[in-house]
């Protein structure tokens, strides 16, 4: 996992969503263990708002919704529970309980990239993703430079990479939009925009 155990006990997943749903900060549920989940840079915080508003008015007049980092996510074939950086689901949201905090039904999952946690989106997070039967597009978005890697889901599960740079478009089939990557890094490295980084 990305980060160490918030506290060692083992736990059930009916008791992680009571005691997380009291936390004023977000922690993903494992295997009966509760991980915290570090902060943000503010070129984090920024790449997670132009994603979310690029999706906002690219989905408008859609039957596809965009939320934010705070939509927890279940991965119901493992049992995790994690916040992607941004999750788009279409029609009816699937949620986990009534509470309604807890979605089942992604079909697009961002992820924003950190030298922490760049090996778990990467690896065993993705591949719990995987499992999710309406998850088909996955968008790993680099912090440092300007630079979004684009998994899509073929129809015989396997998934086809493409990269997408500055001047470039990332074609979300699932969702039928497209995003322009200098939107994605608009004002993410200071006053030089993503065609000057």
């Amino acid at each position: 996992m990305s980060a160490e155990p918030a506290e060692k006990r083992s736990w059930t997943a009916e008791e992680y969503l009571a005691w997380e749903r009291l936390q004023p900060t977000k922690h993903e549920f494992f295997d009966g263990e509760i991980f915290a989940m570090a902060g943000a840079t503010l070129e984090h915080n920024v790449l997670v708002a132009n994603v979310v508003g690029e999706l906002r008015s690219a989905l408008r007049e859609k039957a596809c919704t965009a939320c934010p980092s705070d939509m927890r996510v279940k991965v119901p074939a493992t049992g995790l529970y994690t916040y992607p950086d941004a999750v788009v689901f279409c029609g009816k949201a699937d949620l986990d309980d009534e509470t309604r905090d807890t979605l089942l039904n992604p079909r697009v999952l961002v992820e924003v990239l950190s030298e922490s946690s760049e090996a778990y989106d990467r690896g065993k997070k993705f591949e719990q993703y995987r499992s999710i039967p309406s998850f088909t597009e996955y968008l790993l978005v680099a912090q440092d430079h300007v630079l979004i890697e684009h998994f899509n889901r073929q129809a015989d599960n396997s998934w086809v990479l493409r990269e997408a740079r500055a001047g470039g478009k990332i074609e979300l089939a699932s969702i039928d939009c497209v995003l322009e990557v200098d939107e994605i890094y608009l004002k993410v490295f200071g006053a030089a925009d993503a065609k000057g980084s």
